[in-house]
């Protein structure tokens, strides 16, 4: 029998055993979630609800479905085939290695940033006498780099559920103080666009969550254990619970954004900074504890995102270098087994990137980030989701995938739309850009 015929997890070709799915298993999904929904998100989600209302409310839901569909199809690629989301990127041509590498390499040095300030924001706000924003920033990015460096992705899933658990339970709080208008928000299930409200309705569908951790949820499931297609089912209810929790996340989100901005006309600075300005208007609302609260999830929020990114991109780009060297013929192992060993978490591609995620960025604290790596970090950013929902439709529905995981008419019919919604996404960001 020809390897390719065998099975993946399995010795002879049989069906590996179907695992049942249990409540007390799911993890790999919120880490995914948590990752993607980061303080821009949050600004984005409450403009939104401050400028419209409750009226794209139906657009969260969308959003949330699109999610749970990438997601699906990125976790049953490496499930069915028993190789990660780089393997079949592989196979359709060099030209996926050329843009994978320029774009990881530009995209973490801009992050690497991104993700300490926004980490930095609530904790200068929390503590405002201890340390100036530049320190805590270079803090949270050291704190993120020791502990991902020191641990494994099992005590990686258990803080990022702690994070989950704060940033849903203060958001949600939050949501109930301000008072929702439950008929409006009924009305908002029904899809309408307002006058200037596309690029905000595109931004609610397709934003919140939507990163290249959306890619990086396969090495993540292979990293719990789940190797072959007996962990379907179990890849499945662990996908739809987190983003079923991210969605309630975002609606609350909206909610804030409409009872508390829209029906008294006040507006947020752009960027993560607007959360600040929430922050001051809850405090004059509800008091101190309740602002001082909602910091705290915000910090849960940014901090959760710093700490998956630095697990789960490290975790892509090891698996990139070991993906270049096998065909160079460097290494003979390839697939999900080293992933579901933990080999990759001691391996030097992936502290390699932590280091490089963590120190370069620092320097662009001091500095305003140069014109051409602006450009070049958004025109990279805004191709990747309809780069990674096109080559799934490709690879999912062809001979490199098993014929019974291959997609069914709702996938690709989700996967088509997710990848029309994120072209469209990608010309208007590139069209943003600073030229």
């Amino acid at each position: 029998m020809a390897a390719e015929d065998i099975t993946p997890g399995t010795a002879d070709g049989a069906a590996p055993p179907v695992r049942k799915p249990s409540w007390k298993m799911i993890g790999p999904g919120i880490v995914v979630a948590a990752t993607g929904v980061g303080a821009g998100d949050l600004v984005a989600t409450l403009v939104a609800g401050s400028k419209f209302g409750y009226t794209l409310l139906w657009a969260a839901v969308i959003g949330c479905i699109v999610k749970i569909a990438l997601a699906e199809a990125t976790g049953r690629w490496h499930l069915a085939t028993g190789r990660t989301i780089f393997d079949g990127w592989r196979s359709l041509g060099t030209w996926t290695t050329v843009y994978f590498a320029v774009y990881v390499v530009i995209w973490g040095f801009v992050y690497g940033a991104t993700a300490m300030s926004s980490s930095a924001l609530p904790l200068q706000a929390l503590f405002p006498d201890v340390l100036p924003l530049k320190a805590w920033a270079i803090l949270t990015g050291l704190v993120g780099l020791l502990f991902v460096w020191t641990n494994r992705y099992a005590i990686v899933e258990k803080i990022m559920m702690v994070f989950v658990g704060v940033m849903f339970l203060v958001v949600v709080y939050v949501a109930i103080r301000v008072s929702p208008d439950l008929g409006n928000a009924f009305a908002g299930l029904l899809p309408v666009l307002p006058s200037g409200s596309m690029v905000y309705t595109l931004g609610l569908i397709g934003g919140v969550g939507g990163t290249i951790t959306m890619a990086a949820y396969g090495y993540w499931i292979n990293a719990k254990g789940w190797a072959d297609s007996g962990w379907m089912k179990m890849m499945r209810l662990d996908n739809r619970v987190a983003y079923i929790t991210t969605g309630i996340f975002v609606v609350a989100m909206l909610i804030v954004g409409a009872e508390l901005l829209h029906s008294s006309h006040l507006a947020l600075a752009s960027g993560d900074k607007g959360l600040l300005d929430l922050d001051k208007i809850l405090e004059k609302r509800f008091g101190s504890s309740t602002s001082t609260l909602f910091l705290v999830g915000f910090f849960a929020a940014s901090f959760s995102s710093l700490v998956g990114v630095w697990h789960g991109v490290s975790l892509m780009f090891a698996d990139f270098v070991e993906r270049v060297k096998a065909a160079r013929g460097l290494t003979a192992e390839t697939g999900v087994a080293p992933l579901t060993r933990g080999e990759r978490e001691r391996s030097t591609p992936f502290r390699g990137y932590l280091l490089w995620l963590t120190f370069p960025p620092m320097t662009l604290l001091w500095l305003d980030q140069p014109f051409a790596l602006v450009v070049a970090y958004g025109v990279l950013g805004a191709f990747f989701m309809p780069f990674l929902a096109a080559t799934l439709l490709w690879l999912l529905n062809s001979d490199r995938t098993p014929p019974e995981w291959r997609n069914g008419k709702l996938s690709n019919l989700l996967l088509a739309a997710s990848c029309v919604l994120f072209l469209i996404l990608c010309v208007e960001q590139v069209r943003d850009l600073p030229w």
